[in-house]
């Protein structure tokens, strides 16, 4: 009898234990759990909600229910019983992204002083649900949480001109940013390699920059070439779907536009925005190529204002990224035009003719109300003087412009590049380098060398995924996952309250929600020293 009531009495400690273990990623400013008593959650719980803005978080909640569990919830105006509540309070703060979350006997109550802080309490609570679970009934632990983000900026990339991705993929991929409380999708649209957003003034951009005739095989310089046709494009409708879709998640969706480098499916289009005349080809390999646009045409500023006019048309986010960077200078120094142009405007070297582009371009583009995100390499020549910087070489692209009162987004290669490898037991071709998930988690984005002064200026961190080795959604799935699970926390979370042992615990949860989504992922043993996987 003993041993019975002493099973019982585990059974019990082990369940209380698992109540007071909450698996949020990222993790939440504050949680406590305030009994060990569940709220029962059912397809009979209503969404009640007053305030008709908060109706996409609800529809996003019952979206994620129907989707894998089989059941969604009637959405209510009115009080009921015991219910999930959503709630706007009245009080103002300098961060929107806001909002507490609690659990009790009567329901689930979400309130936030923005839709955005309703939306972040609502991806929280999804964490609450055991992913594991059967039916159409669901314990949610009693708890109390109150939370905010760390960082305004908190970003993942996507590179679609190496290789494309339909709307669909898209569409998944902003899903799992909005499932991780990110809030821009940088869509990298144009390259070397494919031109992927319809002109409706250019349509050779799309009809022969779209389209490759083959692609590389092996890794760069390769060992041979499929010989394949690869392309794609987005049509105008399609980018206005996809920036709703995102808009609707909280998501600001940022537009790509290389310009100066970059340029090959663009000229192989039109050749007289060369500086040679061609003959061009859309790129079937991978790097850096000679043939930029040329700075000293004036029909290559006429081109890209008018790309400008439509691009803006269809981005209503605040920023347009013009990349700026590995814009070699071979052509613009035999190039007549470009030295001329030199010689007019006084620059004393090809990189100035840089700062002379990219300044000219954003000029015209803060006349139509937006600013400017560049690579880092706009710093050389000198930065355009309302420009942000976004630091890939490391982080000393966003000291110096942090130093100069710029805004600044860190990606630096070596912990934001999830094209390279995510362990050092390399099982597929991917870019050369190793970025691990304890090394992505260990990442501060407010450089040590930053004078604390100008930390302000640092506005957070993204991830970039350059497709060149990700031919499809599921690469693409499996170089993310759970990488992105770990950047999550170190743009959401407190500093302080950032622990890798304590990650790691909730990780293994993190990997029950990636099977719920039918998700590839990378499959790392917890607990095992990074070094060894």
């Amino acid at each position: 009898m003993n041993k019975f009531f002493l099973c019982i009495f585990t059974l019990l400690l082990l369940k209380a234990e698992l109540h007071a273990q909450f698996n949020i990623i990222p993790k939440p400013l504050e949680v406590n759990s305030t009994s060990s008593g569940s709220f029962n959650l059912t397809d009979k719980t209503p969404i009640v909600f007053k305030q008709q803005s908060l109706q996409k978080s609800a529809s996003f909640l019952n979206g994620y229910l129907s989707r894998f569990y089989g059941f969604s919830l009637k959405q209510s105006k009115a009080a009921a019983i015991k219910g999930i509540y959503l709630s706007l309070s009245n009080k103002t703060s300098s961060n929107p992204g806001n909002y507490a979350l609690q659990v009790k006997n009567e329901g689930v109550f979400i309130t936030a002083e923005t839709e955005e802080g309703i939306f972040y309490g609502i991806q929280t609570f999804i964490q609450l649900l055991d992913p594991t679970a059967k039916g159409k009934t669901m314990e949610i632990p009693f708890v109390q949480i109150r939370d905010e983000p760390r960082f305004q900026y908190r970003g993942m990339h996507l590179d679609v001109a190496r290789h494309f991705s339909p709307v669909s993929f898209v569409k998944k991929y902003i899903d799992y940013l909005a499932l991780h409380k990110m809030n821009y999708f940088h869509w990298h649209l144009t390259d070397d390699q494919g031109w992927r957003i319809e002109i409706k003034k250019y349509p050779k951009l799309t009809e022969l920059g779209s389209m490759r005739k083959g692609t590389i095989t092996g890794f760069l310089p390769g060992n041979g070439n499929t010989n394949i046709p690869h392309g794609g494009f987005y049509t105008q409708e399609e980018i206005k779907e996809v920036v709703k879709y995102a808009t609707d998640r909280y998501i600001t969706v940022i537009p790509e536009i290389e310009m100066p480098g970059h340029a090959s499916a663009a000229l192989t289009a039109y050749s007289y925005l060369g500086c040679t005349g061609g003959p061009y080809k859309v790129q079937e390999t991978w790097g850096v190529f000679d043939d930029v646009f040329c700075a000293g045409n004036e029909q290559t500023f006429t081109f890209f204002q008018d790309v400008i006019d439509e691009v803006v048309a269809l981005f209503p986010a605040r920023y347009i990224h013009i990349g700026g960077d590995e814009c070699p200078k071979t052509s613009w120094k035999k190039c007549p035009k470009c030295q001329q142009r030199m010689k007019d405007h006084q620059l004393k070297d090809e990189h100035e003719l840089q700062s002379y582009f990219v300044q000219r371009m954003e000029k015209y583009i803060n006349k139509k109300g937006k600013s400017i995100i560049g690579w880092d390499e706009i710093l050389e020549g000198g930065l355009a003087p309302n420009a942000t910087v976004m630091s890939w070489r490391g982080e000393a692209g966003g000291i110096e412009a942090a130093k100069q009162h710029h805004y600044a987004i860190m990606t630096p290669g070596n912990y934001m590049y999830f094209d390279y490898a995510p362990s050092i037991k390399r099982d597929s071709l991917t870019m050369p380098g190793t970025t691990t998930l304890q090394k992505v988690y260990s990442y501060e984005p407010i450089p040590a060398d930053l004078p604390l002064e100008s930390g302000k200026y640092i506005l957070g961190a993204q991830a970039n995924v350059w497709t060149e080795y990700m031919n499809n959604p599921s690469k693409i799935e499996y170089m993310i996952f759970p990488r992105m699970s770990a950047l999550s926390e170190v743009v959401w979370s407190s500093k302080e309250n950032r622990n890798w042992d304590d990650f790691q615990k909730r990780l293994k949860q993190q990997f029950e929600r990636y099977q719920l989504w039918q998700v590839n992922y990378h499959h790392i043993p917890i607990d095992v020293p990074a070094e060894t996987r």
